[in-house]
């Protein structure tokens, strides 16, 4: 009998798609034009733009901007992570608490929370701590007290906790139980074996969720005219100087432009965290591990040519 004839190759006839080109043409001939209109229409106003980019009044809303950011950030991580206790606790109690806190804080827009804590001086307008029944100790006048960018903080991180809540119950609660049991059974405390075992692994589900609410928050700065704080990034470019030469639009951009600038740096600073939570997670291997999984696979070789 015969062999078989071997099958004859067969010749890759690449695909083409004559449409991607032309939908990719057709957006740089949209993009070309809207650059091309932006750049000649003098509504713009980019001589203005460019004379109040780097204004000291608009780099000291950048800098009070980063500051709301930085703090409004830092209490609602802490306010966070003890909700997330309060809410997984085995007590009704701060369950309940933590719960109905949620509830309010998510359930309502943050501007009308930042509206009414600009009013508490308003609603409280004295403060007494003393005995019970008793003589008062101390008394503030809260309307003598000039704090908004205080009361700005306080209603943008109690905001930011409700939602860090319930990123960070959701981290943890991705790491399967197994791994908290195997940590006490190997002697470790509760808090012990949360820090070692189950937030390690929890992060790489923290981490991206939280840059976006970081983000987020750095945005939602802009709103905190409600209380009134008048000294941020936006208040600052659309209200004061916009409102004084009446051209809003290039102050726009440049509160845009920094906006954006601040975005793009927290987005590098989120990439490089989440690569640094995520080691050991990805299948692909770095250059490093392909090198020291090929030095080993050498040791055997040699030793066999010895």
């Amino acid at each position: 009998m015969s062999d078989a004839a071997a099958p004859s190759a067969i010749d890759a006839v690449p695909l083409r798609h004559p449409w991607r080109w032309v939908t990719a043409a057709v957006i740089l001939v949209v993009v070309a034009l809207f650059l091309y209109g932006a750049a000649t229409n003098p509504a713009y106003g980019w001589a203005t733009f460019f004379e109040y980019l780097f204004n000291e009044r608009v780099l000291l809303g950048v800098f009070n901007t980063i500051q709301l950011t930085v703090y409004s950030m830092a209490i609602g991580i802490v306010l966070g992570v003890a909700l997330t206790i309060m809410r997984m606790s085995g007590n009704p109690v701060m369950s309940a608490v933590a719960w109905v806190f949620l509830w309010v804080f998510r359930g309502t827009p943050v501007y009308v929370q930042l509206a009414f804590w600009g009013l508490l001086p308003v609603i409280y307008q004295n403060i007494q701590l003393g005995v019970p029944f008793g003589p008062t100790l101390v008394q503030f006048d809260l309307q003598s007290f000039s704090f908004p960018f205080m009361l700005a903080v306080l209603g943008l991180a109690l905001n930011e906790a409700a939602y860090m809540a319930e990123i960070v119950r959701a981290g943890i609660t991705s790491v399967p139980e197994g791994q908290l049991e195997a940590s006490t059974a190997l002697g470790m405390s509760w808090s012990l074996a949360m820090r070692r075992t189950v937030l390690p692994q929890a992060m790489r589900v923290i981490i991206p969720p939280t840059g976006n609410e970081v983000i987020s928050l750095l945005k939602t700065t802009s709103l905190v005219t409600a209380v009134p704080y008048a000294f941020d990034l936006y208040s600052i470019a659309t209200r004061e100087i916009a409102a004084r030469i009446f051209q809003p639009v290039p102050l726009l951009l440049v509160a845009a432009v920094w906006y954006l600038a601040i975005t793009s740096v927290l987005m590098v600073g989120q990439f490089y965290l989440e690569r640094y939570f995520s080691r050991g997670a990805s299948r692909k291997l770095t250059t490093k591990q392909l090198d020291a999984l090929a030095s080993a696979q050498a040791v055997p070789t040699e030793r066999e040519g010895q």
